[in-house]
């Protein structure tokens, strides 16, 4: 059995200033995506399943049609307004400009998943080892049983030097699986030292506190989870046009009510992300940097 990849390629951007997900970053034209499908399907993934708003997939068509070639592929779409039953009665919320979150993203592929599948942000670069962890680990669980894990880096391998990121905190056991996972905002190296911000106050991240860039790997049976999860968590927030479901939120009401195991798991590649434009030059320098040692070919699909 082969896993599937979840790219969730919907994010709108607002920070970097336009469309991540087709922006060039490698010396043919690669954008981050195509180096991730590309580790993804040298650690044996055998379909990509992606992720989109309606609006961006025909931007999304032109720029990839050729992974056709390389791996299954299947498009998906997020809804900004969803159908949303609960207890019985369907809800009534107001029109939303932006989409329901990360957990609602994961919920929207259940019908083109079937198998155990990773989930991993279209505009993120996680190193190919992250890839072959994750693989192996999706390989050997059960797809009827709720075993999960995620790939942790350290919070200073995550930050960017142009301004603040959202990242959730993953508080691990001696087992290496997950007690807990915090989604936090607002983060950033001042002086050497790593904060966050809540209530007007700073808070200290210890270095080395590993966090979610969003790299997780789920079974199928987490669909059946997210459905109620999300039911309830539109009847409670019905009136908050901006409220999100988050997937940390998600787990972490799992791992709270011990419906589910998540294993941390780690890799020995960089994590790399542009959050804001100025982020680009020193992605696209690393980028660079691999393809010299010849970690990538110069051209990825030639």
């Amino acid at each position: 059995m082969k896993p599937t990849l979840l790219i969730l390629a919907a994010g709108m951007g607002n920070r970097y200033g336009g469309l991540k997900q087709v922006d060039p970053m490698g010396p043919s034209g690669e954008t981050l995506m195509e180096y991730g499908i590309y580790d993804a399907i040298k650690a044996g993934f055998k379909k990509a399943v992606f992720l989109f708003r309606d609006n961006i997939v025909n931007d999304f068509e032109r720029s990839y049609i050729k992974l056709r070639q390389h791996i299954e592929v299947e498009y998906v779409f997020q809804e900004l307004n969803p159908v949303v039953v609960f207890q019985g009665q369907k809800l009534s919320y107001p029109p939303r400009e932006k989409p329901w979150g990360t957990a609602h993203a994961v919920l929207s592929a259940a019908s083109a998943i079937d198998h155990p599948f990773a989930v991993i942000n279209a505009d993120d670069f996680y190193g190919p080892s992250a890839y072959q962890v994750m693989s192996e680990f999706l390989k050997s669980v059960n797809s009827s049983k709720p075993q999960y894990a995620i790939v942790g880096y350290p919070i200073e391998k995550t930050l960017s030097e142009f301004g603040t990121v959202s990242r959730a905190l993953l508080e691990v056991n001696g087992q290496n699986t997950l007690s807990k996972v915090v989604e936090r905002t607002k983060i950033k190296e001042t002086d050497g030292t790593i904060n966050y911000y809540e209530e007007h106050m700073e808070v200290v991240i210890p270095s080395g506190t590993l966090v979610s860039t969003n790299f997780w790997g789920f079974t199928p049976v987490i669909f059946d989870s997210l459905q109620k999860q999300f039911a309830e968590y539109v009847a409670q927030n019905s009136e908050n046009t901006k409220s999100e479901f988050y997937i940390p939120y998600a787990v972490n009401n799992l791992l709270e009510s011990s419906s589910a195991s998540v294993d941390v798991l780690t890799c020995r590649d960089s994590w790399m992300g542009v959050t804001y434009r100025e982020d680009k030059p020193g992605v696209v320098e690393q980028i660079s940097s691999y393809v010299s040692q010849g970690t990538y070919p110069e051209s990825l699909w030639s």
